[in-house]
């Protein structure tokens, strides 16, 4: 006699729904990084369980209930006569999850609302809430279109410490405009190896100032495009890629890409013409950077070893330190970093940050230059960090950048000669086509 499954098992749909209250809780309540649950080889099982249809849905899901957390919360309180036990976080998850749905995507209500309560019901911790589940839903169905965009106007999407920071930094009206921005998907950027008129037209994009070759929404997979086989571009945020420019004419110079994979910046100095040495810490990554070179038709020395340990036995013309950070500039690309981290790892990251710069310094020739970036829009890990290096460092000495010395990057020029970008920065007529990533970089030379 075969076993009798329960209704759970049976409605179609619930493993993804089940998939993404559970991913939810390891990104809020364990402050686990998307990426790694989502990865297709090694995320989290039930993830990994359902087929590609599904991973999509489940991905879609999470990535708008975190890209709009604060206005779901304030729609689902609004239907609840008291807040939920602390303890109810699945319950929580249960509702964020159904509420993404029905808000957001193209989901239809009822369904997303009899899955939600279906959830609640097959779950032990949650089966006296089904009700609740399913008359605050229906509630939040019915009035979504018309307090929807009014909330929305009044609600600024990020967890408190990371709004006090960008407000710190940037004032009230600038922080408003950058986690505005990050409601909005990004667009896709190339770095191509010529001819970005071409790849503009071939692609479906636009050419930005910086050269780059945008496209608002791709019509395929990355891979299956025109050009990709051939190695004639890779995707880089046009952000990502003006750190690597900052050194000027570097053809038949030996340089130091450190904390290198996966490849862009590696790439473009290899184009530049220079004699290009990749380091990194991690096998895999490194492993995936030659991949990409190898797509691209270019070679690299590569060498895997914890930064803070190299020393080469000839000192590099000029070394590029893309440091590891707390990622706060690619919010829109990744909404799970502002409830991934706290200032606590801003603070941590940056003393790390401090102790590489100091090391990628001794592995530069004295007159060498010396390019240090991030993708932090905490100005603890760039503008900060900078200033206190210099005053700290008497080996090195500022090399500002200046204005008009390298195609479209005027506008992101500091007065200090710094380059600082922000999504909100880069304005193009919508917010789908507009914005570039948060990037902090500075030039720097060894002094004589």
């Amino acid at each position: 006699m075969k076993p009798v499954k329960s209704q759970a098992f049976e409605v179609a749909g619930l493993a993804a729904r089940k998939a993404a209250a559970r991913l939810l809780a390891a990104v809020i309540d364990a402050r686990t990084p998307l990426d790694g649950l989502t990865d297709n080889e090694h995320g989290h099982p039930q993830y990994k369980a359902l087929d590609g249809r599904d991973r999509a849905l489940v991905r879609a899901i999470l990535v708008t209930a975190l890209r709009h957390r604060m206005t779901i919360a304030g729609l689902l309180s609004k239907r609840l006569e008291k807040p939920l036990p602390a303890n109810a976080t699945a319950l929580s998850h249960i509702l964020n999850v159904a509420a993404a749905q029905i808000l957001f995507l193209d989901v239809p209500d009822s369904a997303a609302v009899d899955l939600a309560v279906t959830h609640a019901k097959s779950d032990p911790r949650t089966q006296r809430f089904s009700g609740l589940v399913n008359g605050v839903l229906r509630s939040l169905a019915r009035a979504k279109e018309a307090e929807l965009a009014p909330t929305l106007a009044a609600t600024s999407e990020a967890p408190q410490w990371f709004s006090e920071r960008l407000t710190a930094a940037y004032g009230a009206d600038r922080a408003h405009a950058i986690l505005a921005a990050h409601r909005h998907e990004a667009p896709v950027d190339f770095t191509v190896k010529a001819d970005p008129a071409l790849w503009a037209e071939r692609l479906g994009g636009i050419v930005l100032p910086t050269g780059t070759v945008r496209v608002e929404k791709l019509a395929a997979n990355v891979t299956d495009l025109p050009g990709f086989a051939d190695g004639a571009w890779w995707v880089q945020d046009t952000a990502a890629s003006l750190p690597a420019r900052l050194f000027g004419d570097i053809r038949g110079h030996r340089v130091a890409d450190l904390c290198a994979a996966p490849g862009g910046k590696t790439a473009q100095l290899i184009l530049a013409g220079a004699e290009v040495t990749a380091v990194d810490t991690s096998k895999n990554r490194l492993t995936r950077l030659k991949q990409n070179l190898d797509r691209l038709g270019l070679a690299a020395e590569l060498v895997q070893t914890d930064l803070l340990d190299y020393r080469p036995a000839q000192l590099f013309d000029a070394v590029l330190l893309d440091a590891p950070c707390s990622s706060t500039g690619t919010v829109r690309r990744h909404p799970d970093v502002p409830w991934t981290k706290t200032m606590a790892d801003v603070e941590k990251l940056a003393d790390l940050q401090r102790r590489l710069l100091a090391h990628a310094v001794s592995l530069v020739r004295p007159g060498g230059r010396i390019v240090f970036s991030n993708c932090s829009l905490d100005p603890l890990e760039g503008e900060e960090l900078y200033r206190a290096f210099l005053t700290e460092t008497p080996s090195v000495v500022a090399d500002p950048i200046r204005p008009g010395e390298f195609a479209g990057i005027d506008p992101f020029l500091t007065p200090q000669g710094t380059l600082r970008t922000t999504p909100a920065d880069l304005a193009l007529g919508s917010p789908g086509i507009s914005g570039l990533d948060g990037f902090f970089a500075a030039r720097m030379k060894r002094a004589d």
